[in-house]
C-alpha cells in the first residue's frame, strides 16, 4: 500500500518487493538490451551532474542538530549566489533523492541546500529511532529548521538566505518565517498548507466527483464509505489512505498522472542514496507519521496572515493535496512587505517536478533579484549584441 500524505508516500515493508514483480518478465533474447547495475546507473548520474566549477560546492554532510546526525546536500556553482533551504514534505518525503531530476538548474543561480529532517530517509538510517523521538514534534522540527538555517548563514557568511517549504514543509516553513523573518529575503511555499482538515475535505470531495463522473463504482463505494469524511471518527492513516489513493488517481497529486511511481522510480537511482538509505524512506515515513499525523491533523494558519518578510506562492492550479484554492484564499488575507503568487496552469502538488522550466523561470524572475539587491549574488554573464 501507497499512502500520500500531504505528499508523504507510506509504503509497507512489502511494497518495493511487490511492484518488483508486477513488472512483466523479459524473454531472453539475444536482442535484448544489456541491464545495467544500480551502482553504475548512479555512477553516470552522479558524473553528470559533478559540479567542477572552481567556486562551486558539491557537499553531503552529517550535521549534529538537536542533539542527532542530520544529513543535508548543498550544491551550487558559485558561493557568491544566495542559499536556498529547501524543507521537504510529507512528514518524512525526503526530497534529497530526486532532486537530481530537477535541481541542477537551480545551482546556476543559488546554492541549493537539501536537507533529510528528523526521521527522515538518511537521518532516520543515521541514528535510532529512541535517540530521534524527543524532538519529533512539529516544534522540535521547526528548531532543527532554525538550527540549519544558523549553520548555512554562519558557515557560509551570508546575512540571509530564500527558504522555501513544500508540502508539510510549508508547515515548518511558515513557522519559522514567522519566528524568524529577518533571517529570509523571502518564504516561498509550494503546495501551501493552510488548514489540514479542510484539505482533507475539499481532497476527498474532488475525488468523489472524479470518480463519479467517471462511472468508477469501485472508487465510489470505498470514498463512500468514509463519509462523512472527514468527520468526526478519527482520521486514521487507512482512512486517509483511501481518499488519497483516489485523490492521487485523478490528478490531485500529479496532474495527468494516475500514481506516484515517476517519482518513486526516480528515488530507486538516486546518487545521493545507497541502498540501506532507500530502504530507511519507508521505514523513517512510517515512524514519522506515528509521531506526527494526529499534530499535523490539528495545523491551521487560516489567521496566520501577518508576515514580516517576503511571501511568494508557487500554487498548482489542478493541486487537490493541499488545494490550490485554500492557498489562494489565503494569500488574499496575507499582509506582508512584498507578496507574489505564481499559478501553475499544468500543475498539481509537485511543482517543481511537473513543470521545472517555468518553476526556475519563477525563482530567478521573482526570488532572486531580493537577494541580488542586496549584492548577494554571483555576476551575472557578460553578453554583447546590437
Amino acid at each position: 500500500m501507497v499512502t500520500v500524505v500531504l505528499g508523504t508516500m507510506a509504503r509497507d515493508a512489502s511494497s518495493t518487493q511487490a511492484a518488483a514483480s508486477s513488472r512483466p518478465a523479459t524473454a531472453p533474447s539475444s536482442t535484448a538490451p544489456r541491464m545495467i547495475a544500480r551502482d553504475e546507473v548512479t555512477r553516470i548520474i552522479d558524473n553528470t551532474h559533478k559540479i567542477v566549477s572552481p567556486n562551486g560546492v558539491d557537499e553531503r554532510i552529517k550535521l549534529r542538530i538537536g542533539g542527532i546526525d542530520q544529513w543535508v546536500s548543498i550544491r551550487g556553482h558559485d558561493r557568491r549566489n544566495p542559499i536556498l533551504l529547501f524543507l521537504h514534505g510529507g512528514p518524512a518525503s525526503v526530497t534529497m533523492p530526486v532532486s537530481y531530476t530537477f535541481q541542477s538548474p537551480w545551482e546556476d543561480y543559488f546554492t541549493v541546500v537539501q536537507w533529510d529532517q528528523r526521521g527522515a530517509g538518511k537521518t532516520y538510517a543515521a541514528n535510532t529511532e529512541q535517540q530521534m523521538s524527543p524532538g519529533m514534534t512539529i516544534a522540535g522540527m521547526t528548531d532543527d529548521a532554525a538550527q540549519v538555517v544558523q549553520y548555512l548563514r554562519q558557515h557560509y557568511g551570508k546575512q540571509k538566505i530564500f527558504l522555501l517549504g513544500h508540502s508539510w514543509g510549508t508547515v515548518l516553513g511558515t513557522r519559522l518565517a514567522q519566528q524568524h523573518p529577518d533571517w529570509f529575503y523571502a518564504y516561498i511555499g509550494v503546495g501551501q498548507v493552510v488548514n489540514v482538515r479542510r484539505n482533507e475535505e475539499i481532497g476527498f470531495a474532488f475525488a468523489l466527483r472524479q470518480a463519479k463522473a467517471d462511472h468508477n463504482d469501485k472508487a465510489v463505494n470505498e470514498l463512500q464509505a468514509l463519509a462523512p469524511y472527514p468527520g468526526t471518527a478519527p482520521l486514521t492513516l487507512d482512512r486517509i489512505g483511501t481518499r488519497s489513493k483516489w485523490e492521487t488517481y485523478y490528478g490531485g497529486l500529479a496532474y495527468g498522472r494516475r500514481d506516484f511511481s515517476f517519482d518513486a522510480d526516480a528515488e530507486d537511482l538516486s546518487p545521493d542514496y545507497s541502498q540501506a538509505e532507500l530502504d530507511a524512506i519507508g521505514k523513517g515515513s512510517g515512524y514519522s507519521l506515528k509521531h506526527l499525523l494526529q499534530p499535523l491533523l490539528g495545523v491551521s494558519f487560516d489567521d496566520t496572515t501577518a508576515f514580516r518578510c517576503p511571501v511568494i506562492l508557487f500554487v498548482g492550479q489542478h493541486d487537490y493535496t493541499t488545494p490550490h484554492e485554500l492557498a489562494e484564499q489565503w494569500f488574499d488575507r496575507i499582509h506582508a512587505p512584498s507578496k507574489h503568487m505564481v499559478l501553475f496552469a499544468d500543475s498539481a502538488h509537485m511543482v517543481m517536478q511537473e513543470q521545472p522550466g517555468r518553476f526556475l523561470m519563477h525563482l530567478v524572475t521573482d526570488a532572486l533579484p531580493l537577494a541580488q539587491k542586496a549584492g548577494d549574488a554571483a555576476p551575472v554573464e557578460a553578453t554583447r549584441g546590437d
